[in-house]
């Protein structure tokens, strides 16, 4: 599919078929497409907590997650989580492949860059967890399937639920498969001349 395609045609569906599920081949290739999106420093801090337990996804849906069907019946859901220390965490490890003095430059600027800033580090956790949660949707809708973001569910009982680590951070979920019911249309977007703000406003 083509990329525009994807974007115009991607859409939050709320109706999935709950007796299909993705392929093992199909699940690895959205999430490898999930893991091309940039991260600040390289530091690839998502982390995608696929919730596979039939009784689990029952919990989150009917206790924490406002009855939304999706959560049971897609092929696929996944907690986008993101780890806020990921940056002291070998950090040298994201540059492996750069040249050497690029690796020094970026790996040594690291800590000075995050320490002490606990609001930056969870405004990049966050923004990360949006490109690539971003990109398994466009990726979803150019493999055929359909998907639903998420955020309507109790993000510390979630949290308890999945044993979230204390240096992770929540973020939204995002529902994959089979579409049963389309949704309704798009309900309008903003014009361009209310968005878009040249240098300054």
């Amino acid at each position: 599919m083509d990329t525009f395609d994807a974007i115009y045609q991607r859409r939050a569906i709320k109706h999935f078929d709950p007796d299909h599920r993705l392929t093992k081949e199909e699940e690895t290739k959205l999430l490898e497409a999930a893991i091309q999106a940039p991260t600040s420093f390289n530091a690839q801090h998502w982390r995608f907590v696929i919730v596979r337990d039939p009784d689990l996804r029952r919990k989150i849906r009917t206790e924490h997650g406002n009855d939304q069907a999706q959560m049971t019946d897609a092929s696929l859901l996944i907690i986008m989580t993101a780890d806020l220390k990921a940056w002291a965490k070998e950090p040298q490890r994201y540059w492996q492949n750069a040249p050497r003095e690029v690796a020094e430059l970026l790996v040594n600027w690291m800590g000075p860059f995050h320490e002490g800033r606990e609001w930056l580090q969870r405004d990049e956790a966050q923004r990360s967890i949006g490109l690539a949660m971003q990109n398994i949707m466009l990726a979803a809708k150019a493999m055929g399937y359909d998907s639903c973001p998420m955020i309507g569910f109790d993000i510390e009982k979630v949290a308890e639920l999945i044993n979230l680590p204390d240096d992770h951070v929540m973020g939204a979920m995002v529902a994959v498969g089979k579409k049963t019911k389309d949704s309704w249309p798009k309900p309008g977007q903003l014009p361009l001349s209310e968005v878009v703000v040249e240098n300054s406003f």
